[in-house]
């Protein structure tokens, strides 16, 4: 069964002002959608309001996941249903292991082992999954240990914000390439938010959304990156 998040006519604001005003979006199982936009035009908004971040009120539209309404759901609740959330800039969580927190997600099974093996896959040090969650992490190695948690999990989809952030090279093709082996290993469907092509080197989108002042005013296939590259986000404020 290919699972299915449909966004449609999605409003929301932030305290008193509107910032999402009307996106559209489809994404299925095995998919990398890829939403590019200037600073504030609303693509964070749009992965805080899926996952249920408090403060970030939909006002109106909906958010389904294979047909389920996640905007009525707590957001443990949304992450049952199969959505993760990949944070830019990831919070320190002390007390709590990485393994408790994947037991309390429902994993089975020897977490431990689960998470060293994850951990090998993308160069992260075994012995950096047994502290804290994030505590004494540099910023890199938060990342990573973000796609390991995703790697365990097996989520439907992952929603990636600025992943790509903080990362050298070596660490974004590692990133980027766990990431792809994961829509094949389990169907991941992927919605990435990033303001730099360099991602889009290793994990090769299938769409790239343009975002401008809260909705998407523009849909294309790589090329899309190469137009904004050359010619930046002005001719599609344009086109809203």
């Amino acid at each position: 069964m290919r699972n299915e998040l449909v966004i449609r006519d999605l409003h929301a604001r932030v305290g008193d002002k509107e910032i999402l005003r009307g996106v559209n979006l489809t994404l299925t199982s095995g998919e990398v959608h890829v939403i590019m936009g200037p600073n504030g035009c609303g693509k964070s908004t749009l992965a805080h309001v899926i996952t249920g971040r408090p403060g970030y009120v939909a006002t109106s539209g909906s958010v389904t996941l294979n047909g389920t309404e996640l905007l009525t759901l707590e957001p443990s609740e949304r992450v049952r249903e199969g959505v993760f959330l990949a944070m830019q800039h990831p919070l320190e969580v002390p007390g709590v292991r990485p393994v408790d927190m994947m037991r309390a997600a429902g994993v089975t099974g020897n977490v431990e082992s689960q998470l060293a093996e994850q951990s090998r896959r993308i160069g992260l040090r075994t012995e950096l999954m047994e502290r804290f969650v994030n505590v004494d992490l540099s910023g890199g190695e938060r990342k990573r240990a973000e796609v390991v948690q995703i790697s365990v999990l097996q989520p439907k989809f992952a929603l990636l914000d600025e992943i790509d952030s903080g990362l050298d090279v070596d660490a974004l093709g590692l990133v980027a390439r766990r990431l792809h082996e994961a829509t094949k290993e389990w169907d991941l469907g992927i919605l990435a938010i990033t303001h730099f092509r360099r991602l889009l080197h290793e994990l090769t989108p299938d769409v790239i959304h343009v975002m401008s002042h809260g909705k998407i005013v523009a849909t294309g296939g790589p090329e899309l990156a190469e137009q904004l590259e050359r010619d930046g986000y002005e001719p599609f404020r344009e086109i809203e």
